[in-house]
């Protein structure tokens, strides 16, 4: 059974179907999704650019490595620990900031 079984038709006049359909085009979801959003109180963010999917796998590669890293130096003790597990932590807060600022939608 469908979790969403109420149905609601509303009319709209040219200019803010056409409007509606820019912004839902602008966003990347379905009309239905960005209605959802803005009942909810979210305001969704346009679609990322194509490149930023890559860029974020870049920047996850990069943080999987510094991690391998960290291990290494935690068993060999041959660098400054706390320093670089503070980089890392900065790494991973500044990697959810950008999705958060580039995928999640805002509040109203």
């Amino acid at each position: 059974m469908r979790k969403r079984n109420i149905a609601i038709l509303f009319r709209l006049n040219r200019k803010e179907a056409e409007l509606l359909d820019k912004k839902v085009k602008k966003s990347g979801l379905s009309r239905e999704a960005y209605l959802r959003h803005l009942i909810n109180g979210l305001l969704p963010n346009d679609a990322p650019p194509p490149d930023y999917y890559a860029m974020m796998q870049e920047l996850r590669q990069i943080g999987n490595n510094l991690n391998q890293i960290a291990r290494k130096a935690h068993t060999l003790d041959l660098i400054d620990i706390k320093r670089y597990d503070e980089a890392v932590r900065l790494f991973e807060k500044t990697v959810e900031e950008v999705t958060n600022a580039v995928i999640l939608p805002r509040k109203l």
